[in-house]
């Protein structure tokens, strides 16, 4: 199917799904809403008719007028965000309703619809879901509602930069998560090419968010690829339910301790407007911009510390800050790759053989710190009758940043569009959707600082030829070795170009230009010819639909749906080419467009039993890539209501995940180590998948054989004693990932509905989990893995010239089990005052066998927060204090290996309302001691952050 047809599906069959309610004559019905507390009248009530799209929002005055053509009778509902919702039932023209909305400080009332795509309450959902509401984002000292997901229950964030953050649950984080999925009204905000979800980069405003649903756990069952560990759905807000012009400023300040950069002023402004015309047609329109200096990445942790063999274990005295092999988190082009193996140095008696790495260039002097995200979205709603709604929205977002993916990446005007047409009634939907990529001015920064050095520091081997002859002539006058290795780096380094001077700049303006990433040719006198641009641009095509039949068949609640999508990538050359073309050819930019195609399909049913006390809920996915078998997800679940405070649910799925674009097609240019995606096409004429050793092997087999050459052994000799070292890699294709899912919890509503307990616990266990295995092919793959001759060219193993190395993305040998448990509690314990926590446990069990490659569970074992706030403490003055804390954990990743520590913080804020001039003033900070952290090996150290916002909302309302 061509992606350019899949948007015509949508008005293929919008005939079809227009279902227009039996006209009569018009109705209205008018009416104000007041505070019964106050008496004064609440402007913003959503006013609408049950199971329609029929609608309206009270003006300034309270006063609302609804019209429609429905039949009598039929239900009103009244609600606003902090009162109890009510319902009339309307059975006569000419009704003028008073309403007074009683304040509510009951709990566990909301209503969620992402746990089973249907209108249910939060109380009776069959897996775990938390949800922010509007009042939850307003009370937040997070500086932005996408922060504020960092104290849900069950969270872990990971931020990347200020303008890029990815939430996860329930285990096995990466900063680019591929198994939690992001949705804003509906539309995936994965970008196709980049790998990352940009929900905070791209989504919505701070003014347009009317809530956030976070459901931890696999939803695959029911959501597709991207949900096996969870998905967060953010909802916007209606132009029908909140018309007029609000306006936000924050102004922040964070690097207070001057000890990444000067203290930097934060600014992020937005502005919303929206509007009805005459009841059947209103719009929307956002925008917001943000600019701030970035948590700066800095950590010096060495993650190839000198007793590992590819180091110098053989020599004490070459460890700690004297290490030849030192490779810092945040120092790059000092990796595995650029390791130079100097042989034959007389030293001790003997001739010696001594790996050195690369000098390389500390992140700090390579990324721009300054970020900013602009943000503009509008959209426009036509009512068509009382029960359907069309919509068109378009959303633009540029960002600048940084991320993590097996490398670092400098974002610099990235640039993602949305286009989205729906049709939605009350009991259905329609919806298709465009997102565009185009990464704009970025760049990668391991190839800028291999090109960096080896354009101006000379190859590895000229490097490593004056390296070696310093080093031979500094310990042939008995300067001490640790001594030695430094003035041999010094000697080694004469001509490289430093951070801050004007040729470091005119070389990395010259390499971020060009679009290769091999690494360069050094021609004396002449331009750089390997470079680090990241050109990556994309289109996803998607269409789905859904259909509930609850009001059509009696004897069970039965839904519906399908969905299709195709994405089409421009090959770079870099990370993604033409595979049609000769392999020689691959890496030119241009070629045929690659397309990669997923299709899917579902029902779910719904009964309930024993007087409506038990519900049953019972799915079934069939999912479809051309590229694998198709797959089945089932989920069954239940709820069982012993009274309405107390509700038990359990849940089983079976998801499966296939893999993403980056990982089923990518062919990454990255110097002399190629990362390839899994499908076996790929693999033609290259040989990782079955003529490769792994590269740790490769690693353990070069250490013993420099120290039987030590001993008195030829080359060969030691190569043919340790063969066995090596292990052949033999890696099969790349299957999709598969998760078995199971999960139990209990939710109660106690103490006169002002105790809110939830408790869940869950287990999953991962058939065929997708990661990445570095490994090595004989040069040119032209002879056999596990024969003598393949030992002999592999003695210098790490000699970009004795052999090609491969990450390859891969399934797991093993099945991986995970489990944990999470409390969260909510108390209203005195008149407004509320105190609530959580406390999650995550964990994974051991496998006695080793894999082929780590599988990086990268969670802390406990996670809790802790809150105390009230809304109104004085008369419209309100605060809330949040406490975090996370336990230490092993991070492992291809880019950085490690311990992240444990950390605690402090939030807080105070908000005061102006009711009378419409504006909320909130000043608070997050961090509020500066107990500088990380949350990611390699990744930024993040501070306190201090902010005042100012929020004008309602101008301009009918």
């Amino acid at each position: 199917m061509k992606p350019k047809y899949l948007l015509l599906l949508h008005f293929l069959f919008l005939p079809l799904a227009v279902l227009r309610a039996q006209e009569t004559n018009l109705v209205e019905i008018s009416g104000r809403v007041t505070d019964q507390a106050s008496k004064e009248p609440l402007p913003g009530v959503s006013v609408y008719v049950r199971g329609t799209v029929t609608g309206t929002a009270t003006s300034l005055t309270g006063d609302f007028t609804l019209k429609t053509r429905l039949k009598f009778p039929f239900t009103l509902v009244v609600s606003l965000v902090g009162f109890q919702p009510q319902e009339f039932a309307i059975t006569e023209p000419g009704s003028r309703l008073d309403i007074a909305l009683v304040t509510q400080t009951l709990l566990g009332k909301e209503v969620v619809v992402t746990a089973s795509r249907v209108e249910e309450s939060i109380l009776k959902s069959p897996v775990a879901i938390e949800k922010l509401d509007i009042r939850a984002i307003k009370e937040t000292p997070a500086p932005s509602f996408y922060d504020a997901l960092e104290n849900v229950k069950g969270v872990q964030m990971t931020t990347s930069s200020l303008t890029f953050k990815v939430p996860n649950t329930r285990g096995f984080n990466i900063p680019n998560n591929f198994r939690f999925m992001q949705l804003v009204d509906g539309v995936d905000m994965q970008a196709a090419t980049l790998g990352v979800p940009l929900g905070n980069a791209i989504g919505p405003t701070e003014l347009d968010i009317e809530s956030v649903e976070i459901t931890p756990g696999a939803a695959s069952a029911l959501y597709g690829m991207n949900a096996i560990n969870g998905m967060a759905n953010l909802i916007t807000k209606s132009p029908f339910l909140y018309q007029g012009l609000s306006v936000y400023q924050k102004t922040g300040v964070n690097h207070v301790d001057g000890l990444d950069a000067e203290p930097s002023i934060l600014s992020e402004f937005a502005v919303r407007y929206a509007k009805v015309l005459k009841d059947k047609f209103a719009f929307k329109i956002n925008a917001s911009y943000m600019n701030g200096t970035d948590w700066r990445s800095n950590t010096t942790t060495d993650q190839n510390p000198n007793h590992l063999n590819t180091a110098n274990p053989s020599f004490p005295e070459l460890a700690g800050a004297n290490n030849p092999a030192y490779d810092a988190w945040n120092k790059y082009g000092d990796e595995n790759n650029n390791a130079v193996t100097i042989s034959g140095v007389p030293y001790g008696g003997k001739n010696q053989t001594f790996l050195v790495r690369r000098t390389g260039y500390w992140e700090k002097g390579i990324v721009s710190p300054r970020v900013d995200n602009l943000k503009v979205d509008a959209a426009l709603h036509y009512r068509l009758g009382d029960n359907a709604e069309l919509s068109y929205g378009y959303r633009i977002g540029k960002m600048d940043g940084v991320f993590q993916r097996g490398n670092k990446i400098q974002l610099d005007n990235v640039v993602v569009q949305n286009h989205r047409l729906e049709l939605r009634g009350a009991n259905y939907f329609l919806r298709s959707y465009l997102s565009i990529e185009n990464t704009g001015d970025s760049y990668n920064v391991k190839p800028m600082v291999d090109n960096l050095d080896i354009t101006s520091g000379g190859a590895n081997s000229e490097w490593g030829a004056k390296f070696k002859t310093v080093l031979q002539t500094q310990l042939s006058a008995g300067t001490d070795l640790a001594t030695a290795m430094q003035l041999a780096r010094q000697a080694a380094d004469v001509g490289r170009v430093e951070p801050g001077t004007p040729a470091f700049n005119a070389l990395k303006n010259t390499i971020r230009g060009i679009n290769n990433w091999d690494h360069g040719k050094v021609i004396p006198g002449a331009p750089a010819t390997g470079g680090a641009l990241l050109t990556q641009k994309s289109r996803l095509y998607h269409t789905d639909a859904q259909w509930d039949f609850a009001d059509r068949i009696k004897f069970a609640n039965v839904l519906v749906g399908a969905d299709a999508r195709v994405y089409e990538v421009i090959p770079d050359g870099n990370n993604f080419v033409d595979f049609t073309r000769p392999i020689e050819q691959r890496t030119q930019p241009g070629g045929d467009n690659v397309y990669y195609k997923k299709f899917g399909a579902f029902a779910q049913v719904t009964k309930t039993f024993l007087a409506d006390k038990l519900k049953v809920f019972g799915s079934l996915r069939v999912d479809y890539n051309p590229e694998f078998d198709p797959k089945i997800n089932p989920r069954i679940a239940a709820v069982y209501t012993l009274s309405e405070s107390h509700n038990f649910r359990v849940s089983y799925q079976n998801g499966f995940r296939f893999p993403a674009l980056f990982e089923a097609v990518s062919y990454v240019n990255n110097g002399n180590v190629r990362r390839v995606g899994g499908l076996p096409f790929i693999n033609e004429g290259l040989g990782y998948l079955d003529n490769s050793y792994t590269l740790a092997s490769v690693n353990d087999f070069n250490a013993a054989v420099n120290k039987d050459v030590t001993a008195g052994l030829t080359t060969n000799e030691a190569a043919l004693k340790n063969r066995e070292v090596l292990q052949v890699t033999s890696l099969s294709a790349t299957r999709p990932e598969q998760i078995n899912s199971f999960e139990v919890g209990y939710k109660s509503v106690l103490f006169d509905n002002k105790l809110v307990l939830d408790i869940d616990a869950y287990t999953n266990v991962y058939d065929g989990f997708l990661g990445q295995v570095e490994v090595a092919v004989p040069k040119s793959n032209t002879v056999q893995v596990g024969t003598d001759e393949a030992v002999i060219a592999m003695l210098a193993a790490n000699r970009t010239g004795q052999q090609t190395r491969y990450r390859v993305y891969t399934n797991a040998k093993n099945k991986y089990n995970n489990y944990g448990s999470s409390l969260g509690l909510t108390y209203n314990f005195y008149q407004k005052f509320t105190l609530s926590g959580n406390v999650n446990y995550n964990a994974i069990k051991t496998n006695e066998e080793k894999d082929i490659f780590v599988t990086a569970f990268n969670t802390p074992n406990w996670i809790t927060n802790v809150s105390i706030g009230n809304r109104e403490v004085l008369k419209n003055l309100g605060f809330n204090v949040v406490w975090r804390w996370q336990d230490s954990f092993l991070w492992e990743s291809p880019l950085a290996n490690g311990t992240v520590p444990s950390y605690s913080t402090v939030d807080a804020q105070v908000s005061l309302r102006v009711p009378e001039s419409k504006i909320t003033i909130k000043t608070g900070g997050t961090n509020l001691f500066n107990q500088r952290y990380i949350q990611y090996a390699a990744g930024p150290t993040i501070g306190g952050l201090y902010y005042v916002a100012v929020t004008l909302d309602g101008l301009l309302a009918k």
